[in-house]
């Protein structure tokens, strides 16, 4: 039942399953991973193999930065019956923070590891169900009144000689000692409920909130943006606490921090920008740190169109852990500078269900079937660039050390993932899963474009309409295509 109740935002905005397309060695594999809602928690977790010579599949989680010799015994995911080439398996998780789930693949080609990076964290508090309540509470009135009846025989009836009855004075002996235990049984049901309900607003005080930025216009084109964290220290564990732990000399429990950011494809941040109405003013730039180890950051705004735009930005922190803040902002027409760099989008982009136009009579084709597209299904979006006259694009190349970008926005703004050729994880969090001196961080997660072709491993949390944003880069210049998508339940 609790796995059933909706997520709550953190990461990729209400988009919280993980989807990681990556290698096992030889091996080519797609990880789905759903993380718990509330953690401790179990975590869902399915791997396909894109080929059919794996024979068994391990998996283990591990906190990001925890010693190997620390690690739990591996669990083996179950084979499916119906498809050979997907595992299924559960892990708990037992603490909040940076976790990688550690793929371990026995096949015909050897023995391979892969490392999935898992965000965990409580987004809601559990509520108990009404009818498991009243069961509970029926059950524990028929258990206080059976200790004071107890009490009251143990004072009348279990004090005299088989065959007798008991005295007047027993009686009221009895009545007076029944009628204290009750007081008292009370008392402690009241005491204990105060407890409970201490250590349940404790432990929702510690739930993850989504931060909300603080987006402010300055100087005609200069977007500032000021970072929330509604999960510092402060704001999520009591002082009383903190002190006891300080006065103790025991570490502190881990919280988010706005100081600890590190790069993702060479950046601190990634913002969004998508006008709410149409949403065809789109923007995907990357704004500096106003002071080093600071909490806002400022960028100049491009040529754009009035309205009212929805802000998504993502950080990384140095656990790995990432976030999205969001935020809203009222923007006049504005006259800025040509983009530059890696900073891309377009003021009136114009989507299409298969087709997406581009510069030059260049068309982006999304590669898509016939069946309908549904929720929670891993998919691999798969996008072709092609010429004015429909052969394969030249001149691709990477973006950001990658074939591609993409972001999947809902068209009521709940809904927002910024997604890579190697899934919904960010690539900062790969290289640390994977340790210094990965091929992933040598090699910056290189999935260069073939044939004018890029995919992407998603699956939509929600029903509903939504707009799909690809960004690939050919002759220099960023292209992005737009294109529409219905998705039901």
């Amino acid at each position: 039942m609790v796995l059933a109740v909706p997520f709550a935002a953190f990461a990729h905005v209400n988009s919280p399953d993980v989807y990681y397309d990556g290698y096992a060695g030889p091996y080519h594999l797609l990880a789905t991973i759903q993380p718990p809602a509330v953690v401790p928690g179990i975590a869902q977790i399915q791997i396909r193999s894109a080929s059919s010579d794996v024979d068994r599949i391990e998996i283990v989680p591990l906190k990001m930065v925890e010693a190997p010799n620390l690690s739990p015994t591996p669990d083996q995911a179950e084979r499916s019956a119906g498809d050979p080439q997907l595992f299924a398996g559960q892990l708990w998780i037992m603490a909040r923070g940076s976790w990688k789930v550690r793929v371990k693949v026995y096949g015909k080609q050897g023995e391979a590891e892969l490392e999935v990076p898992l965000p965990a964290v409580s987004t809601h508090s559990a509520r108990m169900q009404k009818p498991l309540g009243v069961l509970l509470a029926f059950l524990g009135i028929a258990l206080v009144a059976g200790m004071v009846g107890i009490i009251g025989a143990a004072n009348r009836d279990a004090a005299v000689a088989p065959g007798e009855d008991p005295t007047p004075k027993q009686r009221r002996t009895a009545r007076v000692l029944m009628i204290i235990a009750t007081i008292f049984l009370i008392g402690v049901v009241v005491a204990a409920n105060g407890w409970w309900g201490a250590e349940a607003n404790a432990n929702a005080n510690l739930n993850y909130k989504l931060p909300q930025l603080q987006p402010t216009l300055q100087a005609g084109n200069l977007l500032q943006v000021k970072l929330d964290n509604p999960n510092s220290l402060e704001k999520t564990i009591d002082p009383a606490i903190l002190n006891r732990f300080t006065r103790a000399g025991l570490k502190i429990p881990d919280a988010i921090r706005l100081d600890d950011l590190i790069p993702d494809h060479g950046h601190i941040m990634h913002l969004f920008l998508v006008r709410a109405a149409d949403m065809r003013s789109f923007w995907h730039l990357h704004p500096e740190a106003v002071m080093p180890n600071g909490d806002e950051f400022a960028t100049k705004l491009p040529s754009l169109p009035a309205g009212r735009y929805t802000i998504y930005a993502d950080i990384v922190h140095k656990t790995g852990f990432p976030e999205t803040q969001v935020g809203s902002i009222d923007l006049p027409q504005i006259t800025g500078p040509t983009l530059s760099g890696d900073d891309s989008g377009g003021a009136d982009l114009l989507s299409g269900d298969q087709a997406s136009a581009l510069s030059d009579g260049y068309r982006m084709l999304w590669e898509r079937d016939t069946q309908p597209l549904k929720t929670n299904t891993p998919l691999w979006f798969r996008f072709r660039v092609v010429d004015k006259d429909g052969e394969p694009a030249a001149g691709l190349e990477d973006y950001m050390g990658m074939a591609g970008h993409a972001a999947f926005i809902s068209t009521d703004g709940n809904v927002f993932a910024h997604v890579h050729p190697a899934g919904s994880v960010s690539m900062a969090a790969v290289s640390l899963a994977d340790g210094p001196g990965s091929p992933h961080e040598m090699a910056g997660m290189n999935h260069g474009p073939a044939n004018g072709e890029v995919s992407f491993p998603y699956g939509f949390p929600q029903a509903g309409d939504y707009r799909i944003f690809v960004q690939v880069k050919r002759a220099g210049r960023v292209e992005t295509g737009v294109f529409v998508a219905h998705v039901s339940n």
